[in-house]
């Protein structure tokens, strides 16, 4: 049977440019599995590790006009995005690098042994080992940040793990492109290029979560596409972690105080963040409520002057235009629904921005404007017009588990010191809200917009399910503690350690002792 083409196709014109190669057969992902497995011993090395990671971020840096220049004709997300992109990519390299050299992510914990105690305590010893071989599945909508050379693969390599990365459909020449510049680093660090490979196909993407050697998966993507990685990762006859990143409506509560300080403000920061990258990003704001009446009115005006003066946009590619437009019109039919500025195609390869609105009321049973309350990909958002707290929150019980959820919030809401009583009650009835939404969200955000996620140690990135998986971070420092597991020794003699937990300390490592 011939192989399966791959091509790279520019969604600007919906034309193929390239062959990039082909889909990667069982017995193709088998063998990249295994080369991969075989590195793991090399991969030991902290000192290498690092230097691999730096070696990778200047490939990088120095192909920067290659590179944007690949993901711009497949994702046509434009040269200022990419470049900024691709700085962030090689900032999160650079700074597992960093984290490998410091080696505080090991935890290591050392109890002596006390036979005072009661019962009596062992000598004990303890810090975190990689997990083996990672699969890692790339996102369409960052083809740097969270595809080939993206943060899942910066901390799973950072871990000590070698990686397979199942490209994503949408830019396979520029997966094929960064993959080759990692393999490059790895030789250049000294290590085998096998370290990391990337391959191409769906069924390689099955292939590669249920082989016996993969330890761990990690993904960003749809609900149905990670939902069914997740389930043949747990149907495995040993089952694995798998670290997903699903879908999120992104809520944003707009305060009565709010909108009446400033609803112009906020209605174009909210068009500037639903039309950022053209609406493609994971936390853009998808559902936001405003309060009924006359400062509502005023928000909903200046969003849709903000969106009718913004121009048509390509989205990734022309299935996910076709979904964007079918979701829109199908949202827009629901009863009680209006599109103040109707979304829909801008042309035959583009699409416009726009927003829809609902009462609350419609929301607070469960029926057909449920669709409301799911994520429709592009630039569009919901606003639901809510007549006081009760219905607000209300809906808010409602949402299923998200990436964000950002509040507007007045002056005095956001000044619990305040002394005048209606500024208190108004402070507590905000820190109620932040109470409240942080139950269904992994990042709570005050008076700004959830686009932008900063990479930072105090990061979180993820959020109850459906938004991901599980608990951990896919986006700074800790996002390396999916890719280990704790071992402790128990009266194991010191010259049988591990050299990370000999009493000497020879590695100079960080480390907390009896307490400590």
């Amino acid at each position: 049977m011939a192989a399966t083409p791959v091509w790279s196709v520019d969604p600007r014109t919906g034309k193929r440019r390239e062959q990039v190669g082909h889909e990667a057969t069982a017995r193709e992902v088998d063998e990249a599995v295994r080369a991969a497995h075989a590195t793991r011993g090399a991969l030991a090395d902290r000192t290498v590790r690092a230097a691999f990671l730096r070696a990778a971020a200047d490939l990088l840096d120095g192909a920067a006009a290659e590179v944007t220049g690949a993901a711009d004709a497949e994702t046509a997300l434009g040269a200022p995005r990419l470049t900024g992109e691709l700085g962030r990519t090689t900032g999160q390299l650079r700074a597992f690098a960093d984290a490998v050299d410091e080696g505080a992510y090991l935890d290591i914990r050392i109890d002596h042994a006390d036979a005072s105690l009661t019962p009596p305590r062992p000598e004990l010893r303890r810090y975190k080992v990689p997990l083996g071989v990672v699969a890692v599945y790339a996102a369409s909508n960052f083809p740097l940040a969270f595809s080939v050379p993206g943060g899942d693969t910066a901390s799973a390599l950072a871990a000590g793990c070698p990686v397979v990365v199942k490209a994503h459909p949408d830019h396979p020449a520029t997966s094929a492109l960064c993959g080759a510049l990692l393999r490059r680093a790895a030789v250049a660090a000294g290590l085998p290029a096998d370290v990391v490979a990337v391959v191409h196909g769906f069924d390689a993407g099955l292939e590669l979560v249920r082989h016996p050697l993969v330890t761990a998966a990690g993904f960003t993507g749809s609900i149905r596409g990670g939902r069914a990685l997740f389930d043949a990762a747990a149907a495995r006859p040993v089952p694995i972690p798998f670290h997903g990143e699903l879908g999120s409506l992104n809520p944003v509560v707009v305060t009565p105080a709010a909108a009446a300080e400033r609803a112009e403000e906020i209605g174009g920061g909210l068009a500037g963040s639903v039309t950022l990258g053209v609406g493609q990003f994971c936390v853009k704001p998808g559902l936001v409520l405003v309060p009924a009446g006359a400062d509502g009115d005023r928000l909903t005006e200046a969003l849709a002057k903000a969106l009718g003066e913004t121009g048509p946009g390509v989205l990734l590619d022309h299935r996910m235009r076709d979904a964007f437009i079918a979701g829109v019109r199908e949202r827009a039919a629901l009863p009680g629904v209006e599109a103040p500025v109707t979304p829909g195609p801008g042309g035959e390869h583009t699409v416009t921005p726009g927003f829809l609105t609902v009462p609350a009321a419609r929301l607070a049973s469960p029926g057909p404007h449920e669709l409301l309350l799911e994520e429709c990909f592009g630039p569009v958002t919901v606003l639901v017009r809510y007549e006081d707290q009760g219905e607000a929150t209300a809906l808010l019980d409602r949402l299923p588990g998200n990436l964000s959820a950002t509040l507007h919030l007045s002056t005095a809401e956001t000044e619990g010191g305040a002394a005048d009583g209606g500024a208190a009650e108004g402070a507590a009835g905000a820190a109620e809200l932040v109470e409240r939404v942080t139950a269904l969200a992994g990042r709570v955000v005050v008076n700004g917009w959830p686009t932008g996620v900063a990479v930072a140690p105090a990061q979180h990135h993820g959020g109850p399910y459906p938004a991901a998986t599980s608990h951990s971070t896919s986006v700074g420092g800790t996002a390396i503690e999916r890719w280990l597991r704790p071992v402790a020794y128990q009266s194991v003699p010191d010259a049988l350690l591990p050299a990370e937990l000999r009493e000497a300390n020879p590695l100079g490592l960080p480390r907390r002792v009896t307490g400590g």
